[in-house]
C-alpha cells in the first residue's frame, strides 16, 4: 500500500517507509534524522506523556487524534527520567500543525520543547492513511527527516529505513535505566497542589527500572511505599541487601526476550525466594517469559489511552493505557501461571499470576499517564498484599 502526497508547498520535513513510500509535510521540533518503527498512538490527550515514555525508544509516533499541542507542556508531566530523545520517542507525526498552548499549567509551546529534546516532528500527514496502513501491513521501519531548507535525499534515507535493524532482538533497556540507584519520595498529582511527597514509614519496594515511567514510582509513593530505583542489571544479590518488602519489574522498551537474557535469571531467583514481585508491561513480558512461556511480536501493537481490558478476577472491564509491540504468547502460559487480565479488542492476554508465589503483573500501564485511571488498583493490590503479610 502507497501514501501518495503531494506537498501545497515546500516540504521542510519527510517520513520516508523502508518500502519507498514518502510522504511530505511541514517540519516541527529538532531538525535533524532519526530512524525508528513507526506505530500510532491512539488517545486524544496526554501526548507530553506519551512521548516522554521510554517505551517508546526506537519508534516513530503517529498520532491518530488530529488535534495535538494545543495545552502546551509544562515541566512536570515527563515520564523519563533523561533528557534526550534517545530515551524516548525519536519523532512524531502530526495531521495538523501545532496551535498556541491554551491552558493554564503550560510552560512552553509543543514545538519548541520537542526541538529543546531532540524530537523531530512532521506535521500536514493524512495520518488516516498513514494508520490504515499500519493496520493493513504492520508497522514499518522508517526515517523522520527535518530540513528547514526542504532538501531530502529520498534514496539514501529510504536505504537507511530499509536497512535498519528493527525492535525484534533488541536490548533497549540498558539504553533508558538509571546509571545508578536513587531513592524515590514524590507522590501523585492532585490539584491545586500538585505533586506531594511521601515521608515516614512503609512497605520497602525495589522497582527494577528497565524504562520506568515516573508516575509508576509516584503511585507506589501514594500507596504509602517506600520506593528505591535500581538499574535493569542489578542483580539478586544487589536486589535483597537492600531488604525489600517487594519488586517491581518496570515498563520498558525492546524485545522483552533480549532483555530478559539477562534479567530472566534474576527474576526466577526472586520468585523461587517468595519476594513479591508486580510487573509491568515489559516487567510483565519478562515475569511471564520467568514463569515458562514466551512472548511474540505483534503486527500493529498496542498504543493509546483507550484500549478495554477485562479483569476476570472481578468481571469487570477498565479501560486503560497501553503501549507495547510485543506481547505474551497466552497459549504457551505453564500451568501455574493464572491469566488474569485479557484485551477486548483482539483477545490478547493483559495480566497474569503465579500460583506458587506471590507474583501479579499487567501488559497495560495501571499508573495512567496518560489516563484514565481506572487501573490505579492494581497497586492498591499489590501493596495491600504486602501489608497483609
Amino acid at each position: 500500500m502507497k501514501i501518495s502526497q503531494a506537498p501545497r508547498k515546500t516540504p521542510t520535513a519527510a517520513l520516508i517507509l523502508a518500502d519507498g513510500t514518502v510522504i511530505y509535510g511541514e517540519g516541527l521540533g529538532a531538525p535533524g534524522e532519526a530512524v525508528g518503527e513507526v506505530c500510532f498512538n491512539t488517545a486524544m490527550s496526554g501526548y507530553q506523556e506519551i512521548l516522554t515514555d521510554p517505551s517508546y525508544a526506537g519508534q516513530i509516533i503517529t498520532f491518530t487524534f488530529p488535534h495535538i499541542g494545543n495545552v502546551g507542556v509544562n515541566a512536570e508531566d515527563v515520564e523519563n527520567a533523561g533528557p534526550a530523545a534517545a530515551t524516548a520517542a525519536r519523532g512524531a507525526v502530526f495531521r495538523t500543525n501545532v496551535t498556541s498552548p491554551a491552558n493554564y499549567r503550560a510552560q512552553l509551546d509543543l514545538s519548541a520543547w520537542m526541538r529543546r529534546r531532540g524530537i523531530i516532528g512532521i506535521a500536514g500527514v493524512d495520518t488516516r492513511a498513514l494508520t490504515a496502513r499500519i493496520r493493513e501491513l504492520g508497522m514499518p521501519h522508517g526515517v523522520i527527516a527535518h530540513n528547514p531548507s526542504g532538501r531530502f535525499d529520498v534514496e539514501t534515507l529510504a536505504k537507511r529505513a530499509k536497512d535498519w535493524e528493527g525492535l525484534e532482538g533488541r536490548d533497549l533497556a540498558k539504553d533508558v535505566t538509571t546509571l545508578q540507584t536513587y531513592v524515590h519520595d514524590e507522590t501523585g498529582w492532585e490539584w491545586p497542589g500538585g505533586y506531594g511527597h511521601h515521608t515516614g514509614a512503609g512497605p520497602h519496594i525495589v522497582v527494577m527500572d528497565f524504562g520506568v515511567k515516573r508516575n509508576i514510582l509516584r503511585r507506589l509513593a501514594s500507596e504509602g511505599c517506600r520506593v528505591t530505583v535500581v538499574t535493569a542489571t542489578a542483580s539478586y544479590e544487589e536486589i535483597v541487601e537492600k531488604n525489600p518488602d517487594g519488586v517491581v519489574l518496570a515498563n520498558g522498551p525492546g524485545d522483552p526476550a533480549a532483555t530478559g537474557e539477562y534479567a530472566v535469571p534474576v527474576i526466577r531467583r526472586l520468585i523461587e525466594a517468595k519476594v513479591p514481585i508486580l510487573g509491568v508491561c515489559l516487567g510483565h513480558q519478562m515475569l511471564a517469559i520467568a514463569a515458562g512461556a514466551k512472548t511474540k511480536k505483534m503486527a500493529q501493537g498496542h498504543h493509546g489511552a483507550n484500549h478495554p481490558v477485562k479483569d476476570l478476577s472481578t468481571g469487570k472491564v477498565e479501560i486503560v493505557s497501553m503501549n507495547h509491540g510485543f506481547t505474551v504468547d497466552r497459549d504457551t502460559l505453564p500451568d501455574n501461571v493464572v491469566e488474569t487480565h485479557v484485551s477486548l479488542f483482539d483477545g490478547t492476554n493483559c495480566g497474569l499470576a503465579l500460583k506458587d508465589a506471590p507474583a501479579l503483573s499487567v501488559q497495560h500501564h495501571p499508573e495512567a499517564s496518560p489516563g484514565p485511571q481506572d487501573s490505579f488498583y492494581i497497586f492498591r493490590r499489590f501493596v495491600s498484599g504486602l501489608k497483609a503479610a
